[in-house]
């Protein structure tokens, strides 16, 4: 388990390591219900999630006895509100305020409880509804800093960091609308393949794509996720019990996470990966060139850039010239990116998009991703980044998976 430790005279700190998750199944990923909009409850999503998981492995809820759930949406209600709804009696309870990194921290989290006896079957689920005007009410009062130094001024929501970031880094490193376009457009050529995608039957080319209306600075139409309802998750077990399902799983090679790194920088630029990178490939065996699947979080592709170097697929600074160089469709003999077609085409559906990309990646190790398979994948990163807080993400998050039987 690796992590950002404290810093001394401004300078991040070493990882660390506190053992491996030996002994760990990933296994019954489920995405459930995404739409545009929804009068159903964030409960619901999470609830029909859960159900379709323990269908998939012929588990029932007594069989379950931990629960770790992100949602934006749930409040009033909490995970242990939940249990009570859903009639289940747990040992382990986890409830995950981390965004677009809850999905990895879930993970790491319930395989430390497993390990440690605390549960046996945790189910990880991120879930939430989109009502109509609901995505501008969270913005609202996302947080202390957005009620009162973003919202009052007319600085609504995660377009005005992210315009300031990519304008940085466009201006810092060369990168172009294209570059940022050919994230995008790939994108939406695997959600073309991938059922659960909301946008993947509305094609998209780089014309397409340069041409759309302007949000904010650099960013346009394309860049920017939509907003939607829906779940994801997937059940964590001990290999011994998950062979008993009889379903193909896969395993944890390595995780880490951080929070609030390089909180100097007057513009975001970077985040936690790079400060644990080369401890999570040390601790897998693997290096960069061994990925087969890579997940990142893409709000905005500026952000997938982030990840892309930050995780040591490319120097700094250099992920346009990568994205450039290296086909990203899952057929594409490159590097697999976003296999689903990722929140830019598949839809936002509030936390359940931190757990989007982890679900995506159990399902193409498990070889059940059908249409949008990639062939022969043994091994995947997956990378959270989450909790836009004024004017940057505060916490990243990050794991390498491996077939089960690899």
């Amino acid at each position: 388990m690796y992590g950002c430790k404290n810093m001394v005279t401004k300078m991040p700190r070493q990882s660390y390591s506190s053992g491996s998750y030996e002994g760990i199944a990933l296994l019954a990923p489920v995405s459930f219900g995404y739409e545009r909009f929804s009068d159903h409850d964030a409960s619901w999503f999470i609830g029909n999630t859960l159900a379709q998981m323990l269908k998939q492995a012929n588990l029932s809820k007594a069989d379950v006895d931990g629960l770790a759930v992100s949602s934006f949406s749930m409040a009033p209600d909490s995970v242990v509100c939940l249990a009570e709804h859903f009639g289940m009696t747990l040992s382990y309870l986890e409830q995950l305020p981390y965004g677009g990194s809850s999905g990895v921290i879930a993970l790491r989290k319930a395989a430390r409880a497993v390990q440690a006896g605390d549960a046996e079957i945790v189910a990880c689920i991120g879930g939430d509804t989109n009502k109509q005007h609901g995505f501008k009410t969270l913005v609202a009062n996302f947080s202390r800093f957005s009620s009162q130094s973003a919202y009052p001024y007319g600085a609504a929501g995660p377009n005005m960091p992210f315009s300031l970031i990519t304008r940085h880094y466009m201006d810092n490193y060369g990168a172009t609308r294209e570059d940022f376009g050919r994230i995008a457009v790939a994108q939406r050529y695997n959600a073309s393949c991938y059922e659960q995608a909301l946008m993947g039957a509305k094609p998209l080319d780089m014309d397409s794509y340069l041409k759309a209306r302007p949000i904010a600075g650099p960013i346009h139409l394309f860049d920017c996720v939509m907003p939607c309802a829906g779940g994801e998750g997937l059940l964590l077990m001990p290999v011994e019990r998950a062979r008993k399902t009889g379903l193909p799983w896969a395993r944890i090679l390595a995780a880490g996470e951080c929070h609030n790194a390089f909180s100097d920088d007057a513009v975001q630029y970077r985040a936690g990966w790079s400060l644990y990178a080369d401890s999570l490939y040390e601790q897998a065996s693997v290096a960069s060139s061994d990925i087969d699947i890579l997940q990142t979080y893409d709000d905005y592709p500026v952000i997938s850039m982030l990840q892309m170097e930050g995780l040591g697929f490319c120097k700094q600074g250099e992920a346009a010239k990568f994205v450039r160089e290296t086909p990203l469709t899952f057929d594409g003999n490159g590097l697999p990116h976003n296999t689903s077609g990722g929140q830019l085409s598949a839809g936002q559906a509030g936390a359940a998009g931190g757990f989007l990309g982890l679900v995506e990646s159990v399902r193409q190790l498990n070889g059940a991703a059908e249409r949008n398979q990639v062939e022969n994948a043994r091994t995947a990163m997956v990378s959270g980044y989450g909790m836009i807080n004024y004017d940057r993400g505060l916490c990243s998050s990050a794991a390498i998976l491996q077939k089960g039987n690899a």
